[in-house]
């Protein structure tokens, strides 16, 4: 697996993964940094993130268990280069995601906002606690 930098042609790709509109994974990849992960040819998942007043918020994450613990490694990275926190919100229904942040050492901090109808769970993971 190989994890780079996304570019405004993966947005067919992004939104497939995200179930969402191309308009709007390609405005991610403008406003915010997003790393796709790809096995030959194919994205088979991408997180996108950005940073505010010493936070670094992963803003979505997609692609099974595997996946989104290699592509939270880039957030976390950052996080610990920069000495900031990590957060993010989960929907209760991503299990395979949910895994993923809590092996990379995230801490579960309680019930998020819910998003169409959609509860969440927030998790934070501070500096240098990661599991690498």
């Amino acid at each position: 697996m190989e994890v780079r930098d996304a570019v405004e042609a993966d947005a067919e790709a992004l939104a497939d993964l995200a179930t969402g509109p191309p308009d709007v994974m390609r405005n991610l990849v403008h406003d915010r940094t997003v790393r796709v992960a790809e096995e030959g040819e194919e994205i088979v998942g991408f997180v996108s993130y950005d940073a505010e007043r010493g936070t670094v918020h992963v803003t979505q994450l997609a692609g099974d268990r595997t996946v989104c613990e290699r592509l939270l490694a880039e957030p976390i990275e950052f996080a610990e280069r920069e000495h900031m926190t990590v957060e993010l919100l989960v929907p209760d229904d991503e299990a395979a995601v949910q895994t993923a942040v809590e092996a990379s050492g995230f801490t579960d901090t309680g019930s998020g906002p819910q998003f169409e109808g959609q509860p969440t769970t927030r998790f934070r993971l501070e500096p240098g606690r990661a599991e690498q």
